[in-house]
């Protein structure tokens, strides 16, 4: 019943900064422990980072620790992922998924999910 839909990629350059929203109809965002997944051609699906729905607590890869922020604006039902000091290895495309249960990285904990947005890094 909740559709998510990304928007916000793009090409930009290393250094830059660009910031990802997952736009949720058919339910509140805020019911919902969220998260951002990436993945490169030829690669697995990686966890980036979560939210849970209660407390709003966050959790980040290695790699996105310190450059990532993940938050939600419940007014707009809406999650975000800033992303800071971007590099040629940030390329991907990025999902958001939510769950009713966890706040995980693994995958199968997220029961929605988008369609992905395209994030390219030159250097």
């Amino acid at each position: 019943q909740v559709q998510l839909v990304e928007s916000g990629g793009g090409l930009v350059q290393a250094g830059d900064s660009l910031r990802l929203s997952c736009r949720a109809s058919g339910g509140s965002i805020s019911s919902y422990s969220t998260a951002w997944f990436r993945q490169a051609p030829g690669k697995e699906r990686d966890f980036v980072a979560s939210i849970t729905w209660s407390g709003g607590k966050t959790y980040f890869a290695d790699f996105a620790k310190g450059r990532f922020t993940i938050s939600r604006d419940n007014a707009n039902n809406t999650v975000h992922l800033q992303m800071s000091s971007l590099e040629p290895d940030d390329s991907a495309v990025y999902w958001c998924a939510a769950t009713t249960y966890y706040a995980g990285s693994d995958s199968h904990y997220y029961t929605h999910w988008g369609r992905g947005t395209q994030v390219t890094v030159s250097p």
